[in-house]
């Protein structure tokens, strides 16, 4: 043994203890106290109000991640029937410089909007946009992508999550999106629409953009893509929901 009186510091992780707390509430609960939880329980009672708030904030995780992915094919804007529609911003001398070239898409083929909803949807494990949204159904036709987005944003807070952060990476060769139209930075209008929809703040959101070196036919201007990465927080102020995944 030591010559010298010493201390033992024993570090503890919050999942160890939430394990620890759970089995001193088990085990008071059928009046058989483990060793080493038997102390922290005090009465059948308190373990019951242990056992359910531990219980409860097992039940979601503190952060979810999800990755969204869209590609649309691009052809004359006779042929579309619509400009390009990128995070809301059209592409048609109104928010953004005209571009000759339209979107091929059942709705309106917005691929940010399209790969953040996809996004959501991944991370709190739910059917995907196209489950959600069939491109076969004809009241969807043309439909704005806002529409999308806000189905999202409430299951998102009907799980009790916030946005954490957006991370988007927009892929075409055209239109250009590091552009200024009529005052305004395009790809600014692309982050203030995305944090308006999520409810929340600007600096949660990120928009890059990149060409596809021609290579392909997004570098052929014949479609274009995206990818986001976003991360699901929840919500201290939300009420606590189980976790079950919702059609």
């Amino acid at each position: 043994e030591p010559s010298a009186p010493y201390k033992m510091v024993v570090a503890v992780s919050p999942s160890i203890l939430r394990v620890s707390l759970v089995m001193a509430a088990h085990a008071a609960l059928f009046h058989a106290p483990t060793h080493s939880c038997a102390p922290m329980v005090r009465s059948r009672a308190a373990s019951l109000q242990l056992s359910a708030a531990v219980l409860e904030t097992c039940a979601e995780p503190a952060i979810r991640i999800g990755h969204g992915y869209d590609i649309h094919r691009m052809a004359t804007r006779e042929e579309a029937g619509q400009p390009v529609i990128i995070s809301g911003v059209k592409f048609d001398g109104s928010d953004a410089p005209d571009f000759d070239l339209g979107c091929v898409a059942h709705s309106d083929g917005d691929v940010v909007y399209h790969s953040v909803v996809d996004a959501i949807l991944g991370a709190l494990t739910m059917p995907d946009i196209g489950q959600l949204f069939p491109d076969n159904d004809p009241r969807l036709r043309g439909a704005d992508s806002e529409i999308f987005m806000e189905e999202a944003y409430l299951r998102m807070v009907g799980r009790g999550y916030r946005i954490g952060n957006v991370d988007v990476t927009l892929i075409c060769q055209k239109p250009r999106v590091n552009v200024e139209h009529e005052g305004a930075q395009v790809k600014t209008l692309m982050m203030q629409n995305l944090a308006r929809l999520l409810r929340c703040d600007g600096t949660r959101v990120n928009v890059k953009a990149r060409t596809h070196e021609k290579v392909d036919s997004v570098g052929e201007c014949r479609a274009l893509e995206c990818h986001v990465v976003l991360v699901l927080e929840r919500d201290p102020t939300a009420a606590p929901h189980p976790a079950v995944a919702e059609v």
